[in-house]
């Protein structure tokens, strides 16, 4: 006798973002961000909290899942607390829905919160990284390598090999402030040129301040939830259409090449399992840390080719009104960066797909809202990738 054919996996939907307060909140723990961002979130979903079995947090040292949870009265069945940088939160995102997918949660709840700002103020270490002194990094911290001077390395070899300039990397910093500039809960608005992104300190060459993200206190939280709640929410889907993980190295001598990141895995992935091309994408969100990032993210992801980044983000194209709006928000080097910056490029995914963006929000040309989003966030120097791609349809 034949098997029976297996159930068809269950469909998974965002039904429930928001962000806590951001910016400057020197006044709050980050706890109670994660509690602010996590009632939000469920408050935006309309469901109750009683229907969250599954629970994820990274960030705030190895217990983090289950002390949040503590702290937030829940009692998950299902937890996750995958560390891999600033791709944690794609990649912590995969992870849930294939639970849900699968049957073994219910809605996953992803809860982020930090003051790095306010800990840099007061002086209070900011980070449970460890960036040297044990491991393979021990061979290159005697050197002075620090993670900006890891992404300024890959910057400069990309503009080596395919003769990339400064300029062009500005003009994405330049764009992110744009488009920040539409968005009220956005840190810094005022407009910039290049001329300004050049004259700039230097911090690694090529970089200048204005090439690095900004860093600020915040949080956020995401709620993923199977296809039966749909009916019960407040605001229509937004479903997860496909993701892709990846990771590459953690010491320099061991990248491959340093003008191809680990989206170039996972972007692929991503875009395989949800059965789109990078030319159905109407917006994406990618990480920002620095502007290089940008760039090759963008190459990778497949919008442009290799080594043609350079002229591809010029001309106004990541405007939330060009031809590709990116970081719609203002992203890592406007909006916000509270150290993990993964779980914010959902959000605003998803504020875009709901057409919740005010004066920001990216429309096609004929005026309707976006159909598609992709997330992308990048951990660690290009160490790690994880990306989504999200739909309203």
């Amino acid at each position: 006798m034949a098997a029976p054919a297996p159930a068809r996996p269950r469909r998974v939907a965002i039904l429930g973002t928001a962000l806590s307060d951001t910016g400057r909140v020197g006044d709050a723990t980050p706890y109670a961000l994660h509690a602010q961002a996590a009632r939000r979130a469920l408050a935006d979903s309309g469901l109750d909290r009683s229907v969250v079995d599954g629970f994820g947090s990274a960030g705030l040292g190895t217990l983090a899942p289950v002390e949040v949870a503590e702290y937030l009265g829940l009692k998950p069945t299902w937890a996750d607390s995958t560390g891999v940088g600033g791709a944690t939160w794609e990649v912590m995102a995969a992870h849930a829905v294939d639970a849900i997918a699968a049957g073994h949660a219910d809605a996953v709840l992803l809860v982020y919160g930090s003051t790095a700002r306010a800990d840099i103020k007061a002086g209070r270490r900011t980070s449970n990284l460890s960036f040297g002194g044990r491991g393979p990094l021990q061979f290159e911290v005697p050197y002075g390598h620090t993670l900006v001077a890891k992404y300024a390395m890959a910057a400069r070899r990309h503009m080596h090999e395919y003769g990339t300039t400064v300029e062009q990397l500005a003009e994405i910093a330049v764009q992110a402030r744009a488009n920040a500039a539409t968005n009220p809960a956005a840190m810094f608005r005022d407009p910039i040129t290049v001329d300004d992104v050049l004259s700039g300190p230097m911090i690694a060459d090529p970089f200048t301040k204005l090439h690095c993200c900004i860093r600020s206190d915040g949080g956020c939280a995401v709620l993923l939830a199977a296809e039966e709640y749909v009916a019960d929410a407040a605001k229509p889907p937004v479903w997860v259409l496909g993701s892709g993980t990846a990771v590459s190295h953690t010491t320099m001598s061991e990248w491959d090449d340093f003008t191809v990141s680990p989206a170039a895995v996972s972007g692929r992935l991503a875009f395989e399992r949800a059965g789109v091309r990078p030319a159905d994408i109407d917006l994406a969100e990618i990480y920002d840390a620095f502007t290089y990032m940008t760039l090759v993210t963008l190459e990778d992801l497949g919008f442009c080719g290799k080594g043609e980044g350079g002229a591809f983000v010029g001309k106004g194209r990541l405007l939330t009104g060009g031809e590709l709006p990116v970081n719609t928000d203002g992203g890592g080097l406007s909006a916000c960066h509270p150290g993990m910056r993964g779980l914010f490029l959902l959000v605003e995914a998803v504020r875009q797909l709901r057409g919740e963006a005010g004066p920001g929000q990216v429309r096609k040309a004929d005026g309707r809202l976006p159909e598609l989003a992709v997330a992308s966030g990048t951990g660690g120097w290009f160490c790690s990738s994880g990306t989504v791609v999200l739909g309203r349809g």
